[in-house]
C-alpha cells in the first residue's frame, strides 16, 4: 500500500450484551453487561486477522456501561473519539461496539453531529449482540467480523448498524425484539445491505451525512453537560395531562438543582393521534415556551397531517426517542 491509502481501523468499546457476562454459560437474560474489554472482545474472534489482511487494529474504550445507563456525557466523548479517528489520514472508518437498547440513539446521535466531510469520505458502523460473551453460542464475534467487513468497504460511508447480518442506516435503525438475536428493523425504509459470509450485498446506496451545522455554542454546552431538558409523555387509554402539567409546575418552580423543561416529545397513538386532555396540556406546554413535537409509537409509517393535532409539528418520521435527540440538537443550535 501506498503512503496515503488507509491501513488502519480504530474500534471503540461501550460496554453493553457484547461485552457481558454471566456465572451459568446458559443464562442470557440474567448477564452483567459491561465485563468485557474491547481489546479482549476482538481477541475471542480468531477470524478476525484473516479479515483484516494488512490492515492493523487500534482499539479505544471510549465507556464500559449498560446501555441502557447511555448519558449525554459519553455520547459527547463518543463524539469527539470518533472525530478524532476519522480525522486520521492512515484511519479508513470506526467500528462501535454497543449495547442494543440505545444503539438506535447513539446511531443517530452521531448521523446528526459528525461531520459531513468525514462522513461522506468513511463509515462508522455500530454493532452489538443480544447474547453475553459469556453465552454457550454468543452473537458478537459474528456481529464483530459483519461490522468489520462494512466498515472496510471501500465505498462505504455514513452511520449504520450491524447486527445477525443486516446493515441498518442511522436514520431508520430501531430496536425491536427484546430476545431474538435479528432484534433491529429498519420499518418501511429496509436495510442497506446484507453481509453473507464476509461479503457485502448492498441493497441501497450508503446514508448520506445527516449532520447538523453544530457550532462552538453546542460544543459548550456539551462540554459543560449543558443539555437542555427533552422529556417524553406517552398517548393511551385514559391518557391525562397531569404528567405535562406535573413538569410544567415544576419548571414554573425554577429549582436550582433542576434543568429547566425546554421540550416535549409526544409519543402518540396511531397517525400522532392525542387524547383530548394530553392535547389540552401539551397546548398549555407550547404555551408557555416549551417546544412540543409529535412521533408515533408505530414502528412502522409516518405521522401524516391531521387538522387540530397539527398545532404541534411532527416528528418528519422519526421514532419518539430519536425526536428528542433531534429537538435537544435544534435548541442548542438556536
Amino acid at each position: 500500500m501506498n503512503s496515503s491509502t488507509p491501513t488502519k481501523l480504530a474500534v471503540l468499546g461501550t460496554g453493553g450484551t457484547i461485552a457481558g457476562a454471566a456465572v451459568d454459560p446458559m443464562d442470557n437474560v440474567g448477564y452483567a453487561a459491561a465485563q468485557v474489554g474491547v481489546a479482549q472482545l476482538l481477541g475471542s474472534v480468531p477470524a478476525l486477522p484473516r479479515l483484516l489482511g494488512a490492515c492493523e487494529l487500534v482499539t479505544e474504550q471510549v465507556a464500559q456501561i449498560d446501555s441502557k445507563d447511555m448519558t449525554w456525557a459519553v455520547l459527547y466523548t463518543l463524539w469527539q473519539r470518533v472525530t478524532h479517528h476519522l480525522s486520521q489520514s492512515d484511519v479508513m472508518g470506526v467500528v462501535i461496539t454497543h449495547g442494543t437498547d440505545t444503539l438506535a440513539e447513539t446511531a443517530y446521535f452521531l448521523h446528526c453531529v459528525l461531520s459531513p466531510e468525514l462522513l461522506s469520505a468513511k463509515p462508522v458502523v455500530l454493532t452489538c449482540a443480544m447474547r453475553p460473551a459469556s453465552a454457550l453460542a454468543p452473537d458478537g464475534p459474528q456481529n464483530v467480523l459483519d461490522a468489520v467487513a462494512v466498515a472496510l468497504t471501500p465505498s462505504a460511508n455514513g452511520v449504520m448498524a450491524v447486527c445477525a447480518g443486516t446493515v441498518h442506516g442511522a436514520e431508520h435503525v430501531q430496536k425491536v425484539d427484546t430476545y431474538r438475536r435479528d432484534a433491529f428493523d429498519s420499518g418501511d425504509y429496509g436495510p442497506l445491505a446484507y453481509v453473507e459470509e464476509g461479503a457485502l450485498r448492498q441493497l441501497k446506496n450508503w446514508p448520506a451525512p445527516g449532520a447538523k451545522p453544530i457550532g462552538e455554542a453546542v460544543h459548550r454546552q456539551a462540554q459543560s453537560n449543558d443539555w437542555p431538558r427533552v422529556e417524553i409523555v406517552m398517548n393511551h387509554v385514559g391518557a391525562s395531562g397531569a404528567m405535562v402539567d406535573a413538569l410544567l409546575a415544576q419548571r414554573a418552580a425554577g429549582a436550582l438543582d433542576v434543568p429547566v423543561l425546554r421540550g416535549l416529545v409526544v409519543a402518540g397513538t396511531g397517525n400522532g393521534t392525542i387524547h383530548a386532555d394530553l392535547h389540552a396540556a401539551l397546548r398549555r406546554a407550547q404555551s408557555a415556551g416549551v417546544q412540543v413535537v409529535r412521533a408515533s409509537c408505530c414502528q412502522r409509517g409516518r405521522v401524516l397531517p391531521s387538522g387540530d393535532v397539527d398545532l404541534f409539528p411532527d416528528s418528519q418520521g422519526l421514532s419518539a426517542v430519536k425526536a428528542r435527540i433531534d429537538l435537544v440538537l435544534s435548541l442548542m443550535m438556536a
